[in-house]
C-alpha cells in the first residue's frame, strides 16, 4: 500500500497526496471528493479501500485520517451543477476543489481512476488506486464517510426517500418512492431513474 508514495519519494517529490470520490453512480446527491497527505513514511495497516470497510469501520477510520494526516481536503460538487457539466467532469471537478483545499499544498498527486485532473502539480493515476495507495485509500474513506453525513442530513429533509439507508443510489425502494413521490431538490434531473 505504500509503493506509489515510495517511489514518488525516490524522485524528489515530498508532499504527496491521495485524491478519490463518492457518489459518481446515484440518483441524488453530490459527488463528493477527498484529498489526504499524511507525514513520510506513515503506516497505518487498517486503511485499505472504503468499500471494503463496514460503516462503522470506515467512520473510526475517518477519525484516525483526519487527526493523523498532515492535510485532508475535501471537494463538494452538487446535484445540479452534475446535471450541468455531466458526472465526470463534477468528480474531476470535486476532485480540483478537494486538492485546492489541502493546506500545505502538495507537490504530487496520485489519483483513483485513469483520468487526470486540471493543475499543474505533478500527478500519476492509478486503476484502483484506493485498494493499492495508502493515501488515495485514506481519500476513499474521507469521501465516502462525508457523502454518506451529507446524506443522512438529507434524510432529515427528504425523509420519504430513506436516503438515510439508500444514500441516493437507485436502490429497489428508491425508485419506487421515485415513482410514488417524483423528484426532490437534490436528485440528479440527467440520470434516468427507470
Amino acid at each position: 500500500m505504500h509503493q506509489f508514495e515510495l517511489r514518488a519519494r525516490r524522485r524528489g517529490f515530498s508532499a504527496i497526496a491521495g485524491v478519490d470520490e463518492a457518489g459518481r453512480g446515484p440518483l441524488a446527491g453530490p459527488v463528493v471528493a477527498a484529498a489526504v497527505m499524511f507525514p513520510p513514511d506513515y503506516i497505518n495497516g487498517e486503511i485499505r479501500d472504503s468499500k471494503k470497510l463496514t460503516p462503522r469501520k470506515r467512520e473510526s477510520l475517518y477519525t484516525t485520517i483526519r487527526n493523523e494526516a498532515v492535510s485532508v481536503g475535501l471537494g463538494i460538487v452538487d446535484a445540479a451543477s452534475i446535471d450541468r457539466m455531466n458526472i465526470l467532469q463534477a468528480a474531476l471537478s470535486a476532485m480540483l476543489i478537494a486538492v485546492s483545499n489541502l493546506s500545505p499544498q502538495p507537490d504530487y498527486i496520485l489519483i483513483d481512476g485513469i483520468h487526470t485532473i486540471n493543475t499543474s502539480i505533478a500527478q500519476e493515476t492509478i486503476i484502483g488506486g484506493d485498494s493499492l495507495s495508502l493515501s488515495v485509500a485514506a481519500a476513499s474513506i474521507i469521501a465516502k464517510v462525508s457523502r454518506d453525513q451529507i446524506m443522512d442530513r438529507y434524510h432529515t429533509l427528504y425523509p420519504q426517500y430513506n436516503f438515510l439507508k439508500n444514500k441516493g443510489y437507485g436502490t429497489k425502494e428508491h425508485r419506487e418512492a421515485l415513482k410514488e413521490y417524483g423528484r426532490c431538490k437534490i436528485h440528479r434531473r440527467s440520470f434516468k431513474i427507470s
